[in-house]
């Protein structure tokens, strides 16, 4: 009986109590790095090879995933491991008990964009697979098959989640094995065309070596800020908040950076980031049927930790918490598959739109986060208000909806997308210096604590401690 209890509070929405938090730190960070380390990180690697040569793209990329890692980890993680709960519903006390709505639709978009491109990302990496093998039906292209295949991954991700928390950790711990294949991959990569490397030059580089390192930096922070949709539906598992700093920075930071030197290195020397690619050509056909199963595997790790997530915080609406696990995870699933199957092409052609509006709108909401646990309440969260809805409890304030919050959001937004236009990477005034994600961090948080004490703390509203 208590794989049945663990499996119905791990598939919901409230906090779980410290008896069903089941995961060791270790535990927790093999389930991390496998959410990490999938073909988005050589997409991320290509993206940072345009404009950095191997050694400043390792040095940026590394440096921006730890800062937006550790972002990440100060926003959502004090609350979620304190109490069991996942990342929407720790917005509660910033947004209202109406307004999470909004973190809610950042996280699901932000989830859907992610595991629709890994998951056509597999549908390619297994018809290749098909193909270098010999089984591709004869008369079926690429095109005819991504959708089918797209579909298989979706029916597979669906069936390890029945399990809830159970099925992540049981697959991560199979999984975890393709982060040390791409660390191969990555060295026969370097050790095979060392020389072009080192000469490398990249093929988009700004005239200004400044813009180049900073856009390097803001491209591994806007990566590692995507974490935040994910990271409280797996360190609430774990019960010791104390042990989770080094799981999560080494377990879901690193990866990204590592593996993202994959597709900086296929992009400046093959002038391709994808590994499914050129492995044919650097190590031979066998190789070639290596890396591709690893390019199909090594997405699933993620795309599982995300519909896991995403379902979870899904659950906060009350018609969803009343579901069938079977039926939220449908409803999950659902917008992945129809992108899949009907527009996979698009998707896969967005990836640096997505990665940049992750930033837009990630970046405010950590500063929002931070500034509200640490500067206003002190550390003091009150878990019962979470969870209720009535007008005048705690976290009601007008509405359901806290406006410092609102506008801290939206001026953040504002000024992210001043910054550096997330469409066309074009930037403006002090980005050069200072990033985009960072400046819009601060200004977020600081909006936000100026508008709480200015009006909402003197209008009695938000639950804050009386100030001494």
């Amino acid at each position: 009986m208590p794989e049945i209890r663990e499996a119905a509070a791990d598939t919901g929405v409230w906090p779980l109590l410290r008896r069903e938090r089941t995961w060791s730190p270790w535990r927790l960070g093999i389930a991390l790095a496998t959410a990490a380390a999938a073909t988005w990180c050589y997409l991320i690697g290509g993206y940072a090879g345009y404009y950095l040569d191997f050694f400043q793209g390792s040095i940026a990329l590394t440096a921006g995933s730890m800062i937006g890692m550790l972002l990440v980890l100060l926003a959502a993680g004090p609350i979620c491991i304190r109490f069991g709960i996942e990342s929407v519903a720790s917005t509660k006390p910033q947004f209202g008990s109406k307004g999470w709505v909004i973190p809610a639709m950042m996280q699901l978009l932000s989830i859907i964009g992610w595991n629709a491109m890994l998951l056509i990302f597999f549908a390619k990496a297994l018809t290749q697979l098909l193909s270098v093998l010999g089984w591709l039906p004869p008369g079926l292209g690429t095109a005819q098959i991504i959708p089918f295949t797209t579909l298989i991954a979706c029916a597979i991700v669906f069936f390890v989640l029945l399990w809830g928390a159970s099925g992540v950790t049981h697959l991560s711990n199979i999984l975890v094995a393709h982060v040390f294949v791409g660390l191969w991959m990555l060295y026969l990569l370097v050790s095979q065309r060392w020389p072009e490397l080192v000469s490398a030059k990249p093929t988009l580089a700004h005239a200004d070596p400044l813009w180049n390192y900073t856009t390097g930096i803001e491209i591994g922070i806007c990566s590692l800020l995507s974490w935040w949709a994910y990271i409280g539906a797996l360190i609430r598992m774990a019960p010791d908040g104390r042990k989770i700093a080094v799981p999560v920075m080494v377990g879901m930071g690193l990866p990204v950076p590592l593996l993202s030197l994959i597709g900086v290195a296929g992009i400046l020397v093959l002038k391709d980031s994808d590994p499914s690619s050129w492995l044919r050509n650097v190590g031979g056909h066998l190789y070639a049927i290596i890396a591709l199963s690893f390019v199909a595997a090594a997405n699933f790790g993620t795309a599982i930790a995300g519909i896991y997530a995403s379902a979870i915080g899904l659950r906060n609406f009350r018609r969803l918490e009343r579901m069938p696990w079977l039926v939220v995870l449908l409803v999950t699933i659902m917008p992945v598959a129809l992108l899949g199957v009907f527009v996979p092409e698009l998707v896969f052609n967005m990836f640096g739109t997505i990665l940049a509006l992750i930033g837009v709108c990630f970046a405010p909401l950590c500063g929002i986060q931070i500034a509200d646990y640490y500067v206003l309440r002190r550390r003091q969260i009150d878990i019962r208000a979470i969870y209720e809805t009535r007008p005048g409890s705690r976290y009601y304030f007008w509405g359901g909806f806290n406006p410092a919050a609102v506008v801290s959001l939206v001026v953040g937004i504002g000024l992210y997308v001043y910054l550096l236009n997330p469409m066309t990477y074009e930037s403006r005034g002090p980005y050069r210096f200072l990033t985009a994600s960072l400046p819009t961090t601060l200004l977020s948080a600081l909006v936000y604590v100026a508008i709480t004490r200015l009006l909402v703390m003197r209008a009695g509203r938000g639950g804050y401690p009386v100030r001494d």
